[in-house]
C-alpha cells in the first residue's frame, strides 16, 4: 500500500482530529468509537425502565448536551464526544449521528426519527478509497430548527437558524437561515415568516 502519510510523525486520531485524511486503526479511535457503543446501548437499556435515571448516561456520552435537551434512543454516533446539542432540543428515535467531526445543534430544534447527520468522507479515486482513507467536515444546525423524519445531512453542510428541512430530503449544501427547503437534493421552496397566525402544513416537517 502507498505510504500516504510519509513525513507526518501524527497519529491517525490526530489527523482525524485536524480533518485530514486518515486510517481509522488507531487504537485510541478505537476504544473511543467501543466506548460509544457501550454508553448507547447502556442509555437505551436504562431509558426503557427510567428516563431520568437514564439521563447520566447520555450525558456521558454526549460531549455537550445542553439543559433540557433530550434524545430518546436508539442513537447511533462514532464517538458521541464530538456532539453539541443545544438547550431544550429535543431528538427523535434512531438518531444517527457520525461525528469523525464536529457535529453542532443548536438551542430549540425538533429533530424527527430517522434523521442522519453524516460528517464522514471517502476520496472518489479508487486506489485511496480501497486503502481505506477518509476525513471528515463538520456539520452545523442553527437554533430553532426543524429537520424532519428521514432528513439526511451531508458533510460539510450549515443550516441556519430557525429553517425546516422535509421528511426525506438529503441536504447537500447549506441552507441559509428561515426557508422551508424540501428534496433531495434540498432545495429552498420559500421563505419563513415569524407570523404565528397562520400555521404552515405540518406534512412537509413530517417528525
Amino acid at each position: 500500500m502507498t505510504d500516504y502519510f510519509a513525513g507526518d510523525s501524527r497519529t491517525q486520531h490526530e489527523r482525524m482530529l485536524a480533518g485530514d485524511l486518515y486510517i481509522a486503526d488507531d487504537p485510541e479511535i478505537l476504544r473511543a468509537q467501543q466506548r460509544a457503543v457501550r454508553l448507547a446501548a447502556e442509555y437505551q437499556a436504562a431509558y426503557a425502565t427510567d428516563i431520568e435515571g437514564a439521563q447520566p448516561i447520555i450525558r456521558e456520552l454526549i460531549g455537550d448536551l445542553g439543559a433540557e435537551a433530550h434524545i430518546r434512543p436508539p442513537l447511533f454516533v462514532d464517538y458521541g464526544t464530538y456532539v453539541s446539542v443545544g438547550d431544550r432540543t429535543f431528538i427523535n428515535y434512531n438518531f444517527t449521528a457520525l461525528d469523525v467531526a464536529r457535529i453542532t445543534i443548536g438551542q430549540d430544534c425538533q429533530i424527527g426519527p430517522q434523521v442522519q447527520l453524516l460528517t464522514p468522507t471517502h476520496p472518489l479515486e479508487p486506489g485511496p478509497r480501497r486503502d481505506k482513507l477518509e476525513a471528515a467536515k463538520p456539520i452545523t444546525i442553527g437554533d430553532n430548527v426543524w429537520l424532519g423524519g428521514g432528513v439526511i445531512v451531508l458533510p460539510g453542510v450549515t443550516i441556519g437558524d430557525n429553517s425546516v428541512i422535509g421528511a426525506g430530503s438529503v441536504v447537500t449544501r447549506d441552507i441559509p437561515a428561515d426557508v422551508l427547503a424540501l428534496g433531495n437534493p434540498a432545495k429552498v421552496i420559500r421563505p419563513l415568516q415569524d407570523d404565528t397566525t397562520a400555521i404552515g402544513d405540518p406534512g412537509h416537517g413530517a417528525g
